[in-house]
């Protein structure tokens, strides 16, 4: 019998040990397979708490449903019934500019501006930043083949305005990071393909829009929105992941030490001094805890590793009686751009933006804290960051009541970040993994931060171990 064993328990590694246990048992094939977490819980940065009538998101809270791997598992857990969309009678966001939030223009196509209405109408950007974006239609594409950061590729094509005013703060709210050092390449590939291949952004956008290019089958086909999420949180794909592993070994609390190749495969120490032997190995982790576990047999593949920079973050939700919040909250919540100088990243207005979070009469927002380059403020006490929320929700909603509670959640070095030269570090990774058989990654580092892609990453992990295994029988 073939041992496999997947390090971390996230969502990348839960997803692993699941499409392995699928594989094995679809093939008849018998493995021994086990999951080792060192924390004392399974679900990585999916973490939700459930208080009264209040669904509490620590890290993410929803998952593009246009991205087929995360609608696939749920479909195969069989809680698709439990998705639910984001709420369409609160629909639309805001951005912050000065001291008013302003609304979001409609026709936003993966953060590119592509309906000239309402971009003619927005306050966000001035009149000479709407004249700077229409260059896009004439402006030629860059030749070469070489990477650039995100901020001069959109400030090329549409203009630094459009990047620091609409672009840079979207942007943040999905890596976190530092738009003038993120690799397009790695980020937003898509965008230069649609320079080289229409002659610019907004008319790539078009393009691909009347001929039905950028179609969300699994959106469309589910009647969900955009963004999906399970009816009392994320960890209900937790929940069910961990339900049907009946075939894994679950090891929790225990984190592994130390790894060393075998003749036939890897043996792993565990904090409690047992030793695990395994023909094939998954690291679900960061790429800074792998490091540490290869760098005795690989010191090249774990200083790569280690050049990945992650920034940490953190989320604190406050819960009001309604009465308490003169604002409407009319929509999704806020992001707030960087060259506004604040520690607040964003704001979700949670009780609107998805039905059930919170009991009718009350509202539950969550702020986001820390980004590339002013993680400075997570260095304050839990009180600090409570009231530098306090005082965020204030200025820009007008409350000014004490919360009837709130939740922190840190979560630090949990960001990896794409940036310029993440290409080169992936074909590194690539050739040095080659050299050691049988030991596979997976997890938001490398190719995608989102839950889809973790899901990916981690079934295509599977994928390799057990066609590894399997081999050795041949």
């Amino acid at each position: 019998m073939k041992r496999i064993v997947v390090v971390g328990g996230g969502i990348a590694g839960l997803a692993a040990a699941h499409r392995l246990q699928t594989l094995a048992q679809e093939a008849n094939t018998p493995i021994s397979l086990t999951l080792i977490e060192s924390a004392s819980y399974l679900g990585g940065k999916i973490e939700t708490e459930r208080l009264d009538d209040f669904v509490i998101e620590g890290g993410p809270d929803t998952f593009l449903s246009y991205k087929p791997w995360g609608m696939a598992l749920c479909k195969e857990l069989g809680i698709m019934d439990r998705l639910h969309g984001t709420n369409p009678q609160k629909y639309g966001s805001f951005m912050m500019s000065g001291t008013k939030l302003q609304p979001l223009p409609e026709g936003l196509t993966g953060m590119i501006p592509t309906k000239f209405g309402p971009m003619a109408k927005t306050a966000l950007i001035s009149p000479w930043g709407k004249v700077r974006m229409g260059l896009d239609f004439v402006l030629p594409p860059r030749r070469g083949e070489g990477d650039e950061s995100l901020a001069d590729f959109i400030s090329r094509r549409l203009g630094r305005e459009v990047y620091a005013r609409l672009v840079e703060p979207l942007m943040s709210g999905i890596y976190a990071g530092d738009g003038e050092q993120l690799s397009l390449a790695s980020t937003f590939p898509q965008l230069r393909k649609l320079e080289l291949e229409h002659g610019g952004l907004i008319k790539g956008l078009l393009s691909a829009r009347k001929n039905g290019a950028r179609r969300r089958p699994a959106a469309s086909k589910s009647g969900l929105t955009v963004f999906v999420t399970p009816r009392t949180g994320l960890a209900e794909l937790i929940e069910s992941l961990v339900e049907h592993l009946s075939d894994v070994a679950l090891v929790t609390n225990n984190g592994v030490q130390a790894m060393t190749p075998t003749a036939d495969g890897y043996e792993l120490t565990t904090q409690d001094g047992q030793k695990w032997q395994a023909d094939a190995v998954i690291m679900a982790t960061p790429s800074f805890a792998m490091a540490k576990l290869v760098d005795s047999f690989d010191a090249t593949l774990a200083s790569t590793l280690n050049e990945i920079p992650y920034v940490s973050t953190a989320t604190l939700s406050v819960a009001y009686p309604l009465s308490d919040v003169p604002h409407a909250l009319k929509g999704n919540g806020y992001v707030i751009p960087r060259v506004e100088g604040q520690d607040v990243l964003a704001c979700t207005w949670t009780s609107s933006k998805f039905p059930h979070r919170a009991p009718e009469g009350y509202a539950l927002l969550r702020a986001f804290i820390g980004r590339a380059g002013r993680e400075d403020a997570l260095d304050g006490s839990d009180d600090d960051l409570l009231q530098l929320v306090r005082a965020e929700l204030k200025r820009t909603l007008g409350i000014t009541a004490v919360p009837m509670f709130h939740r922190l959640f840190r979560w630090p070095d949990s960001m990896p970040q794409y940036n310029l030269g993440h290409p080169e570090r992936l074909e590194q990774i690539d050739r040095r993994l080659a050299q050691h058989a049988g030991l596979f990654v997976a997890g938001c580092a490398y190719r995608g931060i989102g839950i889809p892609d973790c899901i990916n990453s981690g079934q295509q992990a599977a994928r390799g171990a057990l066609d590894h295994t399997s081999g050795k029988d041949d």
